[in-house]
């Protein structure tokens, strides 16, 4: 009875280990991307305690890092019989702005996506509303907050209505750009294939365009939380813009100081999960 050959024992040998060298660079470059953000803190917080200490401006202007970690403390829990900020701790008030972000950006995000492949793919409509939409972007917020204010009065209607503004126009651009960018070839051979308008929307320029929406979406969220101080000039609290105006009013900077920094953390953290999502969504890009 004859026998099948035996393979070679190197085909059967697993394969190499990475390479030392390479390993050492890998973790050290995992090391320094960890270690330069907080090298950066540290060094920003040293700068900031030697310019309070320097007595140059008054604690009033400059309050020194211990003071604005005791106002932390003060906004977020219940300090000698008053609970928080205005009746509300600094996580409540922060809530309550992510909700009008999630709700007026959400909006502003979804029409500008529906208007952008619309724009992309039928051109009369793209010279219609074009200008409308440049003319939108350029626009500060409290140009237009007022006129709100006057049209929707002064409860929630006027702040979601700003922020779905302000997150419209940068999703409409991209999302138009992006569309008229994708390829005539891979249209005209979807449509050589059977496929209907429809399927060449959902099947070639959907995919094709979902990179740069996806990054208009990520500049429409940003866009949205530097406008959430203007929503909520009028009427914010509870709220972290509402807070930030309120201290400010009482010169209370340690209370403006935090009020700013949960701004500016909670933002840094929906963009990376944003930036995941992408990764997620569109692991190509980037690569092809």
């Amino acid at each position: 009875m004859s026998t099948l050959p035996s393979l070679p024992p190197t085909d059967l040998a697993p394969p190499p280990d990475e390479p030392p060298v390479r390993r050492r660079r890998r973790g050290t470059a995992r090391v320094r991307h960890i270690a330069l953000p907080f090298g950066s803190l540290l060094l920003f917080l040293l700068l900031w305690q030697l310019l309070a200490a320097s007595g140059t401006w008054s604690e009033t202007l400059v309050p020194p890092p211990a003071k604005v970690w005791s106002a932390f403390i003060d906004v977020s829990t219940t300090h000698d019989g008053v609970r928080g900020y205005n009746g509300t701790t600094l996580i409540e008030h922060l809530g309550i702005s992510l909700r009008r972000i999630a709700l007026g950006a959400g909006i502003g995000i979804a029409l500008g996506v529906v208007f952008g492949l619309v724009m992309g793919t039928v051109g009369w409509v793209r010279s219609l509303f074009e200008p409308w939409i440049t003319f939108l972007r350029t626009l500060p917020p409290l140009a237009y907050f007022s006129l709100l204010i006057i049209w929707l009065g002064i409860n929630e209607e006027p702040k979601i209505t700003l922020l779905a503004v302000a997150a419209f126009p940068p999703v409409a651009v991209s999302t138009t750009t992006a569309v008229t960018a994708v390829s005539q070839s891979l249209i005209e051979a979807a449509r050589a294939l059977g496929g209907s308008r429809w399927d060449v929307v959902k099947d070639v320029i959907v995919p094709s365009a979902l990179p740069e929406t996806l990054t208009g979406i990520r500049l429409a969220v940003g866009v949205a939380y530097s406008s959430l101080v203007a929503a909520e000039l009028v009427n914010g609290l509870p709220g972290i813009g509402g807070m930030v105006k309120d201290a400010a009013n009482y010169n209370n900077t340690p209370v403006v100081l935090v009020g700013i920094i949960a701004i500016g953390i909670s933002g840094l953290v929906i963009d990376g999960l944003l930036l995941r999502l992408e990764r997620a969504v569109v692991p190509w890009r980037g690569h092809v």
